[in-house]
Formats: C-alpha cells, sequence, structure tokens
C-alpha cells in the first residue's frame, strides 16, 4: 500500500566500515516511495565490556517513518541494557542473548507506546526489525516482521530468517484468538505483516499480553556457531530487495560482485539499482557484512566482466544504429537485449545488474536527447523480469 512518485528517488545514503574481523557497507534508496520509511543501525563493538561484539539492522517502517527511527537510535540499547541480556557474571550466555534480544523487543515497544500516548494524537507508524548480533562465537539473526536476514556459508545459502506474514498458519492462529481476521493476505484486512514494533491500532486487545496481540512486537531469534572456514558474509535487507530477488539469487549475485569490486558500498548500490530495474516499487535498504573468508576479488572474473562491459557497449551501438532513422528509446534498447543470450551476466542479477552500462553508452551516442532516457515509469521500469 502507499502513494508513488512519477519517477523514483534515485539518490543513495551509503556507509561502510570495519572492526572485530568483519567490513560492512550499505545503501538505502526512497525509490517510488513518496516517502524514505526506512532505517538501519551498524554498530562495531557494543557497550558493557562486550567490544569483540557487532550490531546491524534493518528496519522497515510503514504508515510513517517514526518507529523505525526510533528503534534504530534505541533498540541497541534496550537490548544490551536490560537484566535478561547481562546474566550474572562475566560475558552473556547464549540463552542470555536470546532472552535479552526478547525482553529489548518488548522493552522499546511499550516504551515507544508511552512516548505516543504522552502525544496529542498516538503515533500509527510501524516498523520491522531484522538484524544480527555478532559475538566472537556466535551469530544470533533476530527478525520482527518481512524483512529478512541470510547467511552466506561455503558460497551457499546456509541460513536465512522466516517472514512474519498474516497467513502463516500460527501467525493466523494468534490473530485470530486476538478476535481479528485475516484477509487478502493482511491483518484485518489493511497490514500486510502480523509481527511488528509500533503499529499500536493492532496492539490494544484488553486480556491479551503483548505477545498475543494482532501483531506482535516478539523476535524470533536464533544462534548460529560461526564458522571462521566457511562463513562468507551476511546480508540484511528490507522487503523492497526480496520482493523481486530470491535468497539464492542475491546471495550469488553478491559473490560475484565481491570478485570483482572490495568496495562493499559500491556492491550494496549494486544491489539496490538491480532491484529498482526488477520491478521493486519500495523503499530498499540492505547491509552486507563480510567475514574473512568473504570471497576475494579475482583477476578472472574482472577481466570477464569488462569483456562483458565492452560487449554490451557494441550492441547498443549496433541496436542503435539498426533503427535506422530515428533513434530507438532505451526502453526498446533494454527489451532487445532481453531476448538475447549474453554471456556471463551477473548471476541473480542478470541485464538489470548492467542497466547503468547500457544506458551510460546509449546517452553517449545521444547526448541531446532531452526527454526522459531513464525507462522508468509506472507502467515500464522492470523489463519483465519482476515477480511483483
Amino acid at each position: 500500500m502507499g502513494a508513488f512518485l512519477d519517477k523514483p528517488k534515485m539518490e543513495k545514503h551509503n556507509a561502510q566500515g570495519q572492526g572485530n574481523g568483519l567490513r560492512y557497507g550499505l545503501s538505502s534508496m526512497q525509490g517510488w516511495r513518496v516517502e524514505m520509511e526506512d532505517a538501519h543501525t551498524a554498530v562495531i563493538g557494543l557497550p558493557n565490556g562486550l567490544d569483540g561484539w557487532s550490531f546491524f539492522a534493518v528496519y522497515d517502517g510503514h504508515a510513517g517513518s517514526q518507529v523505525a527511527k526510533y528503534c534504530c537510535e534505541h533498540l541497541l540499547d534496550h537490548i544490551t541494557s536490560n537484566q535478561d541480556f547481562k546474566g550474572p557474571d562475566g560475558p552473556p550466555s547464549v540463552e542470555s542473548v536470546k532472552s535479552g534480544i526478547r525482553t529489548g523487543f518488548l522493552q522499546i515497544d511499550e516504551h515507544m507506546r508511552v512516548i505516543s500516548e504522552k502525544k496529542h494524537g498516538a503515533d500509527r507508524s510501524g516498523s520491522t526489525a531484522v538484524g544480527v548480533m555478532i559475538s566472537p562465537q556466535h551469530t544470533y539473526f533476530i527478525n520482527c516482521g518481512d524483512s529478512r536476514g541470510l547467511l552466506c556459508r561455503n558460497r551457499k545459502v546456509h541460513f536465512f530468517t522466516q517472514d512474519h506474514k498474516p497467513s502463516n498458519p500460527l501467525e493466523k492462529e494468534r490473530i485470530q484468538n486476538a478476535g481479528g481476521s485475516v484477509m487478502i493476505q493482511r491483518v484485518n484486512g489493511s497490514l500486510a505483516v502480523s509481527r511488528a514494533l509500533g503499529d499500536f491500532d493492532y496492539k490494544c486487545v484488553h486480556g491479551k499480553g503483548p505477545t498475543e496481540q494482532l501483531v506482535s512486537p516478539e523476535p524470533e531469534v536464533y544462534e548460529i556457531e560461526r564458522s571462521e572456514e566457511d562463513d562468507q558474509f551476511i546480508i540484511l535487507a528490507c522487503d523492497g530487495i526480496w520482493d523481486v530477488m530470491g535468497n539464492e539469487e542475491l546471495c550469488d549475485f553478491v559473490r560475484s560482485r565481491l570478485e570483482v569490486t572490495d568496495d562493499l558500498e559500491k556492491v550494496c548500490n549494486e544491489i539496490v539499482d538491480t532491484c529498482l530495474y526488477k520491478g521493486s516499487r519500495d523503499n530498499m535498504s540492505v547491509i552486507l557484512i563480510c567475514f574473512p573468508n568473504a570471497p576475494k576479488v579475482s583477476p578472472e572474473a574482472v577481466k570477464r566482466e569488462a569483456e562483458l562491459d565492452k560487449y554490451l557497449e557494441s550492441r547498443v551501438e549496433e541496436i542503435i544504429k539498426k533503427q535506422g532513422e530515428g533513434v530507438p528509446d532505451l526502453v526498446h534498447v533494454m527489451r532487445t537485449l532481453a531476448t538475447e543470450s549474453i554471456p556471463n551476466l551477473p548471476p541473480g542479477g542478470e541485464l538489470a545488474s548492467k542497466r547503468s552500462v547500457i544506458e551510460a553508452v546509449y546517452n553517449r551516442l545521444n547526448p541531446y536527447r532531452n526527454d526522459d532516457t531513464s525507462g522508468l515509469s509506472r507502467n515500464c521500469c522492470n523489463y519483465g523480469h519482476s515477480r511483483l
């Protein structure tokens, strides 16, 4: 749901960093939405003596950005400062971490409710949250809603979080027990997620606890023992990414990009752009966290990439010249290329991931065109690739 712009806003927010043996990059883009409602957190080194720990999260807001913004600033503190997380002595145990994360989610949700009630007019926004807390021995995946995180281990998808959708049997049972219904795969025919922070209109059933409401703020937490030899990277992303790329597709795409560049911001920008060209209409945010054993730049992969770019440049020139009188628009060029068998396209990204290369050549050959050459419009933005 939500309103859309006539043209997508493609400006990006980027960040990157490293520490604790990790490197990370992130990218977010407003896209077609009239408002940017996503937020994110990236922290190397946690308080209370947990210098070797790290925390990353993506928040996908809806009906406003207030909850997502508040969570990105305060959720980590609610997790690490509660007594369940701290445990008795020394670093927290696996069970303490899992219990503390759950408590932190419930605490911040109640805290935001109190803040909202004190204001004139309650805040109606909500947010999903997907994150990872990485200790020296474990990776803890945290999920509340339909954003998603995955771990690539030994070149394959080893683990991914499960989306919380109203149509899931256990979620549907809770919704119905709270007096609600699931229509058109939405809570009461309106909200597309069954767990979220905020969304207090769906959390006011008397006699029911916070985890028994129509929408629950309770996260699922999964701990995975780290494998120094096999762990390669983690991807956290909102559904604006997952709407158009599957788990294996995105894993393969990221792996192929890491073989041609070690710039994690650039890889994240390519993910976001590719998903836009595949037809995503939502805000898009992605964090890529690389372990020491992540794919390294390969001279052979770099050479193949350069050859592919050169081939695409020549094909664009040929398509334009073949047209004769009048220059074909960029959509025609993309659709023509989409019918061809082009070797060495990035797996998972395919032709959409080379859209910027094709557009650059097209614009160079047509420098005086002043109409919209982006090929992005409400009716034609994905060249048949979207699964929306």
